[in-house]
């Protein structure tokens, strides 16, 4: 069976990892770009063309302040780090979502990450950033809208999503023993096969994402048919 070519990942339980472990939700998340490297290196052995990262929904505004600066800070950190790597490894970044009330220096780096690294082709990283899918749907009709488009169709709708031109996930893992969407990619996932793991994203590592990947590999895919 053909792998997949499009990894969806909600990232959960960074947070909790770090009371946990060290007291500290900040440290929790500087754990958890460990997992990002690892998952990443070993979707480029799969060749796996997709990986989608959740990694600031619309709803993580309500967090406290010094939390989510220090979520930009580490983002910022590892842009500045692994900027030449990506480039390196032909690793294309693509933003989706609106990082319009991102902090001036960090929309900049974001987006000179995106432009460098638009011709890359080994695979495409989407980092889902200030994004939530009502928001992204609500986005593309008012577009269609705009655009006085009359007839509605799936393909007139994708077309106009932060996704276009991007394969439907395949695959979506949640970790963090919870098992929901928290408003991430409704409606590309409509076929997609879902994976909750137990564990906190920090534990998550290569043998746990090389096992969904063989459990998807001895999944019958009908897409409604018998």
């Amino acid at each position: 069976m053909i792998g997949p070519k499009h990894v969806a990942i909600i990232m959960d339980g960074n947070g909790r990892w770090g009371l946990k472990n060290k007291k500290s939700r900040n440290l929790g998340h500087k754990k958890g770009i460990t997992r990002v490297e690892e998952v990443i290196n070993q979707s480029i052995k799969k060749k796996i063309k997709f990986l989608t990262l959740y990694t600031f929904s619309t709803d993580n505004w309500k967090r406290p302040e010094i939390e989510i600066n220090f979520l930009f800070t580490l983002l910022e950190n590892y842009i500045d780090k692994e900027f030449n790597n990506l480039k390196y490894k032909n690793i294309k970044i693509k933003i989706l979502g609106d990082i319009s009330k991102f902090p001036s220096e960090l929309k900049s780096k974001l987006r000179k990450v995106e432009k460098k690294t638009n011709k890359n082709n080994i695979m495409q990283i989407n980092l889902a950033l200030n994004y939530g899918s009502r928001q992204e749907l609500i986005n593309a009709f008012k577009k269609i809208n705009l655009n006085k488009k009359r007839i509605i169709t799936e393909k007139l709708i994708s077309n106009h999503l932060y996704t276009k031109n991007i394969p439907d996930p395949e695959i979506l893992i949640r970790t963090g023993n919870t098992n929901r969407l928290s408003n991430f990619l409704l409606w590309q996932i409509n076929y997609t096969e879902i994976f909750f793991v137990r564990k906190l994203w920090p534990d998550f590592n290569k043998n746990d994402f090389n096992k969904i990947l063989n459990k998807y590999n001895q999944i019958k895919r009908n897409f409604g048919a018998i």
